[in-house]
Protein backbone atom coordinates (compact mmCIF):
# COMPACT_ATOMS: atom_id res chain seq x y z
CA UNK A 1 0.00 0.00 0.00
CA UNK A 2 2.98 2.70 0.94
CA UNK A 3 4.22 1.84 -2.70
CA UNK A 4 0.99 2.85 -4.14
CA UNK A 5 0.55 5.60 -1.76
CA UNK A 6 3.89 7.02 -2.99
CA UNK A 7 3.27 6.33 -6.82
CA UNK A 8 -0.25 8.35 -6.50
CA UNK A 9 2.16 11.05 -4.55
CA UNK A 10 4.16 11.18 -7.37
CA UNK A 11 2.35 10.74 -10.11
CA UNK A 12 4.40 7.46 -11.32
CA UNK A 13 4.40 4.05 -10.97
CA UNK A 14 4.55 1.68 -8.33
CA UNK A 15 7.05 -0.30 -10.15
CA UNK A 16 9.11 2.96 -10.69
CA UNK A 17 8.82 3.70 -7.05
CA UNK A 18 10.05 0.57 -5.92
CA UNK A 19 13.29 0.58 -8.29
CA UNK A 20 13.78 3.96 -6.97
CA UNK A 21 13.70 3.04 -3.41
CA UNK A 22 15.54 0.04 -3.87
CA UNK A 23 18.27 1.25 -5.84
CA UNK A 24 18.08 -0.61 -9.30
CA UNK A 25 20.12 1.94 -10.76
CA UNK A 26 20.61 5.98 -11.14
CA UNK A 27 19.49 5.63 -14.97
CA UNK A 28 15.99 3.71 -13.69
CA UNK A 29 14.23 7.67 -13.60
CA UNK A 30 15.22 11.23 -13.82
CA UNK A 31 16.84 13.25 -11.03
CA UNK A 32 13.36 14.99 -10.31
CA UNK A 33 11.58 11.58 -9.79
CA UNK A 34 13.98 9.97 -7.70
CA UNK A 35 13.74 13.49 -5.79
CA UNK A 36 10.18 13.59 -5.61
CA UNK A 37 9.67 9.85 -4.72
CA UNK A 38 12.28 9.98 -2.03
CA UNK A 39 9.95 13.08 -0.69
CA UNK A 40 7.24 11.36 -0.55
CA UNK A 41 8.60 8.68 1.14
CA UNK A 42 9.78 11.04 3.68
CA UNK A 43 6.35 12.53 4.30
CA UNK A 44 4.83 9.06 4.99
CA UNK A 45 7.02 7.44 6.80
CA UNK A 46 7.72 4.64 4.13
CA UNK A 47 10.55 2.18 5.28
CA UNK A 48 10.84 -0.60 3.52
CA UNK A 49 11.09 -4.04 5.12
CA UNK A 50 13.37 -6.75 2.90
CA UNK A 51 12.95 -9.99 5.07
CA UNK A 52 8.73 -8.95 4.49
CA UNK A 53 9.24 -8.28 0.57
CA UNK A 54 11.16 -11.79 0.71
CA UNK A 55 8.39 -13.40 2.17
CA UNK A 56 5.81 -11.80 1.04
CA UNK A 57 3.89 -12.95 4.29
CA UNK A 58 4.14 -9.89 6.44
CA UNK A 59 1.00 -7.67 6.81
CA UNK A 60 2.80 -5.02 7.97
CA UNK A 61 6.23 -3.45 7.92
CA UNK A 62 8.61 -3.98 10.63
CA UNK A 63 8.57 -1.41 13.52
CA UNK A 64 11.60 0.98 13.71
CA UNK A 65 14.12 0.18 15.80
CA UNK A 66 16.55 3.38 15.31
CA UNK A 67 15.67 7.40 14.81
CA UNK A 68 18.68 9.49 13.44
CA UNK A 69 19.41 13.30 12.07
CA UNK A 70 21.64 14.29 9.13
CA UNK A 71 23.51 17.79 9.72
CA UNK A 72 24.44 18.96 6.02
CA UNK A 73 27.59 21.05 7.14
CA UNK A 74 28.79 22.84 4.24
CA UNK A 75 25.46 24.09 2.51
CA UNK A 76 22.29 25.48 2.93
CA UNK A 77 20.41 23.69 0.19
CA UNK A 78 20.38 20.23 -1.07
CA UNK A 79 19.75 21.64 -4.55
CA UNK A 80 23.37 23.65 -3.58
CA UNK A 81 25.49 21.43 -5.08
CA UNK A 82 24.16 17.97 -6.38
CA UNK A 83 27.47 15.67 -4.67
CA UNK A 84 25.58 16.34 -1.76
CA UNK A 85 22.42 16.15 -3.14
CA UNK A 86 23.31 12.55 -4.66
CA UNK A 87 25.44 11.37 -1.17
CA UNK A 88 22.02 12.58 0.42
CA UNK A 89 20.09 10.07 -1.33
CA UNK A 90 22.46 7.31 -0.96
CA UNK A 91 22.63 7.79 2.86
CA UNK A 92 18.24 7.63 3.13
CA UNK A 93 18.48 4.46 0.77
CA UNK A 94 21.19 3.05 2.90
CA UNK A 95 18.81 3.78 5.96
CA UNK A 96 15.69 2.64 3.86
CA UNK A 97 17.18 -0.76 4.04
CA UNK A 98 18.34 -1.13 7.52
CA UNK A 99 14.91 0.04 8.64
CA UNK A 100 16.35 3.31 10.04
CA UNK A 101 14.00 6.21 10.22
CA UNK A 102 15.19 10.18 9.79
CA UNK A 103 14.09 12.52 12.38
CA UNK A 104 15.76 15.86 10.89
CA UNK A 105 17.46 16.92 8.30
CA UNK A 106 19.65 20.25 9.48
CA UNK A 107 21.61 22.85 8.09
CA UNK A 108 24.76 23.88 10.06
CA UNK A 109 23.50 27.74 9.83
CA UNK A 110 20.09 26.48 11.14
CA UNK A 111 21.58 24.21 13.94
CA UNK A 112 20.17 23.43 17.12
CA UNK A 113 21.04 20.75 20.06
CA UNK A 114 17.83 19.92 20.76
CA UNK A 115 17.06 19.11 16.90
CA UNK A 116 19.52 16.36 17.27
CA UNK A 117 19.33 15.34 21.24
CA UNK A 118 16.59 12.76 20.95
CA UNK A 119 17.77 10.88 17.93
CA UNK A 120 19.65 7.54 18.40
CA UNK A 121 22.27 9.22 16.32
CA UNK A 122 23.30 11.57 14.16
CA UNK A 123 25.43 11.85 10.44
CA UNK A 124 27.36 14.78 9.50
CA UNK A 125 27.97 15.43 5.80
CA UNK A 126 30.56 17.54 4.85
CA UNK A 127 33.78 19.47 6.61
CA UNK A 128 32.32 20.66 9.96
CA UNK A 129 34.00 23.60 12.57
CA UNK A 130 34.96 21.95 15.70
CA UNK A 131 32.79 24.52 17.35
CA UNK A 132 29.73 23.03 15.67
CA UNK A 133 30.94 19.31 16.10
CA UNK A 134 31.65 20.05 20.07
CA UNK A 135 27.58 21.06 20.22
CA UNK A 136 26.80 18.07 17.92
CA UNK A 137 28.81 15.58 20.41
CA UNK A 138 27.51 17.44 23.23
CA UNK A 139 23.84 16.70 21.84
CA UNK A 140 24.63 13.12 20.65
CA UNK A 141 27.16 10.90 21.86
CA UNK A 142 26.90 8.75 18.66
CA UNK A 143 27.73 10.73 15.82
CA UNK A 144 29.47 9.32 12.38
CA UNK A 145 31.03 11.98 9.58
CA UNK A 146 31.68 11.99 5.87
CA UNK A 147 33.87 13.85 4.41
CA UNK A 148 36.80 14.81 2.03
CA UNK A 149 39.29 15.64 5.06
CA UNK A 150 39.24 14.34 8.61
CA UNK A 151 38.00 16.40 11.66
CA UNK A 152 40.83 15.31 13.48
CA UNK A 153 37.70 15.54 16.06
CA UNK A 154 36.72 12.53 18.36
CA UNK A 155 33.94 11.18 15.71
CA UNK A 156 33.71 8.55 13.84
CA UNK A 157 34.93 9.29 9.87
CA UNK A 158 34.36 7.65 6.41
CA UNK A 159 36.63 9.57 4.34
CA UNK A 160 37.36 10.04 0.85
CA UNK A 161 40.71 12.27 0.98
CA UNK A 162 40.48 15.33 -0.94
CA UNK A 163 44.13 16.29 -1.23
CA UNK A 164 45.09 12.87 -2.92
CA UNK A 165 41.98 13.83 -5.15
CA UNK A 166 43.19 16.77 -6.35
CA UNK A 167 46.73 14.94 -6.82
CA UNK A 168 45.37 12.64 -8.96
CA UNK A 169 43.82 14.99 -11.28
CA UNK A 170 46.76 17.37 -11.13
CA UNK A 171 48.88 14.35 -11.93
CA UNK A 172 47.01 13.86 -14.97
CA UNK A 173 46.97 17.01 -16.57
CA UNK A 174 50.87 17.04 -15.91
CA UNK A 175 51.15 13.64 -17.89
CA UNK A 176 49.39 14.84 -20.51
CA UNK A 177 51.81 18.15 -21.34
CA UNK A 178 49.85 20.78 -18.91
CA UNK A 179 52.59 23.10 -16.82
CA UNK A 180 50.36 25.92 -16.68
CA UNK A 181 47.14 25.11 -14.91
CA UNK A 182 44.31 27.65 -13.50
CA UNK A 183 42.36 26.46 -9.89
CA UNK A 184 38.94 27.05 -9.54
CA UNK A 185 37.18 26.45 -5.86
CA UNK A 186 38.03 27.30 -2.55
CA UNK A 187 41.46 28.20 -1.06
CA UNK A 188 40.67 28.55 2.77
CA UNK A 189 41.46 25.02 4.63
CA UNK A 190 40.69 23.56 1.50
CA UNK A 191 42.35 19.93 1.05
CA UNK A 192 41.81 20.00 -2.58
CA UNK A 193 43.59 23.52 -2.97
CA UNK A 194 46.48 21.59 -1.10
CA UNK A 195 46.83 19.16 -3.31
CA UNK A 196 47.06 21.49 -6.40
CA UNK A 197 49.74 23.42 -4.95
CA UNK A 198 51.47 20.18 -3.61
CA UNK A 199 51.13 19.01 -6.90
CA UNK A 200 53.06 22.17 -8.71
CA UNK A 201 55.29 21.81 -6.06
CA UNK A 202 56.70 18.45 -6.38
CA UNK A 203 57.20 18.93 -10.12
CA UNK A 204 59.10 22.14 -9.97
CA UNK A 205 56.37 24.68 -11.41
CA UNK A 206 56.08 27.91 -10.08
CA UNK A 207 52.42 28.90 -8.10
CA UNK A 208 51.12 31.95 -10.33
CA UNK A 209 48.65 33.50 -8.31
CA UNK A 210 46.75 35.24 -11.13
CA UNK A 211 45.79 31.36 -12.06
CA UNK A 212 43.94 31.06 -8.66
CA UNK A 213 40.29 31.87 -8.15
CA UNK A 214 38.77 31.21 -4.68
CA UNK A 215 34.95 30.89 -5.09
CA UNK A 216 32.43 29.13 -3.12
CA UNK A 217 32.03 26.23 -5.67
CA UNK A 218 28.87 27.22 -7.28
CA UNK A 219 27.88 27.62 -11.01
CA UNK A 220 27.57 31.10 -10.37
CA UNK A 221 30.89 31.88 -8.99
CA UNK A 222 32.83 29.66 -11.78
CA UNK A 223 31.17 31.53 -14.01
CA UNK A 224 32.47 34.69 -12.99
CA UNK A 225 35.86 33.46 -11.83
CA UNK A 226 36.38 31.40 -15.36
CA UNK A 227 35.16 34.93 -16.90
CA UNK A 228 37.63 36.98 -14.96
CA UNK A 229 40.46 34.76 -15.50
CA UNK A 230 40.54 35.13 -18.98
CA UNK A 231 40.05 38.44 -18.72
CA UNK A 232 43.22 38.79 -17.01
CA UNK A 233 45.47 36.00 -18.39
CA UNK A 234 45.36 34.05 -21.46
CA UNK A 235 48.67 31.72 -20.83
CA UNK A 236 47.17 28.51 -18.82
CA UNK A 237 46.44 25.37 -20.78
CA UNK A 238 44.43 23.60 -18.19
CA UNK A 239 41.59 24.31 -15.48
CA UNK A 240 41.51 22.30 -12.45
CA UNK A 241 37.91 22.59 -10.50
CA UNK A 242 37.55 21.84 -6.82
CA UNK A 243 33.90 20.23 -7.64
CA UNK A 244 32.30 19.19 -10.74
CA UNK A 245 29.42 21.73 -11.54
CA UNK A 246 31.96 24.39 -11.46
CA UNK A 247 33.99 22.32 -14.05
CA UNK A 248 30.33 21.94 -16.10
CA UNK A 249 30.04 25.66 -15.83
CA UNK A 250 33.69 26.35 -17.74
CA UNK A 251 32.89 23.61 -20.54
CA UNK A 252 29.47 25.06 -20.78
CA UNK A 253 31.25 28.76 -20.97
CA UNK A 254 34.07 27.20 -23.23
CA UNK A 255 31.50 25.30 -26.04
CA UNK A 256 29.20 28.86 -25.65
CA UNK A 257 32.67 31.12 -26.66
CA UNK A 258 34.53 28.85 -28.58
CA UNK A 259 34.67 31.26 -31.53
CA UNK A 260 36.31 33.65 -29.48
CA UNK A 261 38.96 31.82 -27.78
CA UNK A 262 39.76 29.61 -30.66
CA UNK A 263 41.97 27.05 -28.06
CA UNK A 264 41.41 23.89 -26.31
CA UNK A 265 41.02 23.92 -23.00
CA UNK A 266 41.63 20.78 -20.42
CA UNK A 267 38.84 20.52 -18.00
CA UNK A 268 39.42 18.14 -14.63
CA UNK A 269 37.54 18.37 -11.28
CA UNK A 270 36.12 15.97 -8.88
CA UNK A 271 33.31 14.25 -7.90
CA UNK A 272 31.70 12.39 -10.76
CA UNK A 273 28.08 13.55 -9.95
CA UNK A 274 25.54 12.19 -12.76
CA UNK A 275 25.53 15.36 -14.56
CA UNK A 276 28.99 15.13 -15.58
CA UNK A 277 28.53 12.87 -18.30
CA UNK A 278 25.26 14.59 -19.98
CA UNK A 279 26.72 16.95 -21.96
CA UNK A 280 29.74 16.70 -24.25
CA UNK A 281 32.51 17.26 -24.04
CA UNK A 282 31.88 14.87 -21.16
CA UNK A 283 33.68 15.61 -17.49
CA UNK A 284 37.19 13.90 -17.22
CA UNK A 285 37.09 13.86 -13.23
CA UNK A 286 37.53 12.43 -10.32
CA UNK A 287 35.41 9.68 -8.76
CA UNK A 288 34.06 10.03 -4.83
CA UNK A 289 32.51 6.43 -4.47
CA UNK A 290 29.07 7.92 -2.56
CA UNK A 291 27.38 4.97 -2.45
CA UNK A 292 29.98 2.69 -0.34
CA UNK A 293 30.89 5.74 1.76
CA UNK A 294 27.12 6.54 2.33
CA UNK A 295 26.90 2.66 3.68
CA UNK A 296 29.91 2.23 5.36
CA UNK A 297 28.63 5.03 7.48
CA UNK A 298 25.41 3.59 8.52
CA UNK A 299 26.89 0.43 9.44
CA UNK A 300 29.56 2.57 11.07
CA UNK A 301 26.72 4.20 12.81
CA UNK A 302 24.73 1.32 13.95
CA UNK A 303 27.95 -0.37 15.37
CA UNK A 304 28.00 3.02 17.77
CA UNK A 305 24.85 2.98 18.80
CA UNK A 306 24.82 -0.82 19.60
CA UNK A 307 28.26 -0.16 21.60
CA UNK A 308 30.01 -2.38 19.72
CA UNK A 309 33.06 -0.33 18.99
CA UNK A 310 34.36 2.48 21.88
CA UNK A 311 36.97 4.09 20.14
CA UNK A 312 37.24 6.49 17.33
CA UNK A 313 37.36 4.85 14.15
CA UNK A 314 38.44 6.26 10.69
CA UNK A 315 37.99 4.90 7.27
CA UNK A 316 39.09 5.97 4.21
CA UNK A 317 37.86 4.94 0.46
CA UNK A 318 40.31 5.60 -1.98
CA UNK A 319 39.67 7.91 -5.02
CA UNK A 320 39.64 7.12 -8.98
CA UNK A 321 40.42 8.64 -12.01
CA UNK A 322 37.20 8.82 -14.86
CA UNK A 323 38.49 9.85 -18.11
CA UNK A 324 36.44 11.47 -20.91
CA UNK A 325 36.67 13.83 -23.24
CA UNK A 326 37.69 17.26 -21.40
CA UNK A 327 41.59 16.82 -21.02
CA UNK A 328 43.46 17.23 -23.79
CA UNK A 329 46.92 16.34 -24.32
CA UNK A 330 49.10 19.78 -24.55
CA UNK A 331 50.09 21.35 -27.50
CA UNK A 332 47.62 18.70 -29.12
CA UNK A 333 44.17 19.36 -30.04
CA UNK A 334 42.71 16.26 -30.32
CA UNK A 335 40.88 14.49 -26.73
CA UNK A 336 42.88 11.89 -24.66
CA UNK A 337 42.01 8.33 -26.13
Amino acid sequence: MSLKKIAEMTGVSPSTVSRVLNNVSATCASKEVRDKIFEAAREIGYHPNENARKLRAASHAAPVKYHVSIVLARIKTLDTDPFFSELFRELEISLFENNIKIDHVVYAEDFLPRDISESHGVLILGRCSHKLLGQITAANCNVAAISRNSTNFNVDEILCDGKKAAELAMEHLISLGHRNIAYIGDCSYESRYIGYCNSLIRHDFPINYKWIKQTDQTKESADTAFCELMGQTTDFSAVFCANDISAIRILEILEEKKKEIKRNISVISIDNIEESQSVPPYLTTINIPRREMAHMAVLLLLDRMEKKHRETMRIEFPCRIVKRGSCYPYPARQPEG
